[in-house]
């Protein structure tokens, strides 16, 4: 009798393991494994931390261009790196980290009816998982908007601003191929920031831009309107590892001491 109560133990707790593997591995499907939790102390975050993930490229468009030119072969290019950056976020800090999401829709909607996929529930998913606050974003003026009035700054900071997505030396390209081949209309251009209050800003805000290019000038138009410092690509940026976005060699990051020379 004891033998047969044991072995019952052991099949019960064997199909709950089963059911709690079947569930990681449907997320994992869609946008990968989760990060370790950190075991070291948390530390409270002092403000809002701000991501933004730029629209992708149809496949209609890119698969018109050489192979080596096409952009977005996977629709979570922007929103993997993203996600996973809400999770190192909430490793540092304590459970109560502010974290908002901005994200262009238009782009994950056109996308979605080309991949026959349920993309916005995906993205979604995300922010049901994650505790945060998703907010969609139609144009690049929304992304000033919410730095500004999006709380109350006199109370909540912000404490980092992180950009994933397409962009040139000149602008946040908000929406890029995704309306017309190899081009851009929805963009947040540099002359733009001038409108941003630089007083809705931690004096050690992180800023940080993984789209291509930033660092050649927005970076520094950025740095003029907000007093504080952008880390961002001379150069290309790759997505190719969704966790975290390298710049393309000869490229280096703005914040190190290399000399990019483009070839003529």
């Amino acid at each position: 009798m004891i033998w047969f109560y044991k072995n019952r133990i052991i099949l019960i707790s064997a199909l709950i393991l089963g059911l709690f593997l079947s569930g990681t591995e449907k997320s994992s499907a869609i946008f990968g494994r989760a990060l370790k939790k950190s075991q070291t102390k948390k530390r409270t975050s002092s403000g809002e931390f701000i991501i933004v993930s730029g629209g992708i490229a149809l496949r209609k468009w890119e698969n018109l261009r050489k192979e080596k030119y096409q952009h977005d072969r996977w629709w979570g290019n922007f929103i993997r790196p993203a996600r996973a950056r809400v999770q190192e976020l909430q490793n540092e800090h304590d459970d109560q980290c502010d974290i908002t999401w901005l994200v262009y829709k238009p782009s994950y909607e056109s996308r979605a009816n080309e991949d026959g996929k349920p993309l916005i529930s995906w993205i979604e998913s995300v922010r049901d998982k994650y505790n945060i606050r998703l907010i969609w974003i139609s144009k690049g003026e929304d992304i000033i908007e919410y730095i500004n009035n999006g709380k109350d700054r006199t109370k909540t900071k912000i404490a980092g601003f992180e950009y994933y997505g397409h962009s040139n030396k000149h602008a946040f390209l908000i929406e890029y191929s995704n309306q017309i081949i190899g081009s851009s209309t929805v963009w947040l251009h540099e002359e733009q920031l001038k409108e941003i209050n630089r007083s809705s800003f931690l004096r050690k805000s992180n800023c940080v831009s993984y789209g291509c290019n930033t660092g050649e000038s927005m970076a520094k138009k950025w740095r003029k309107a907000t007093g504080i410092s952008m880390r961002a690509a001379i150069g290309k940026t790759d997505y190719t590892n969704p966790l975290k976005p390298t710049v393309v060699s000869p490229g280096y990051w703005n914040d190190s001491r290399k000399i990019f020379k483009r070839k003529k």
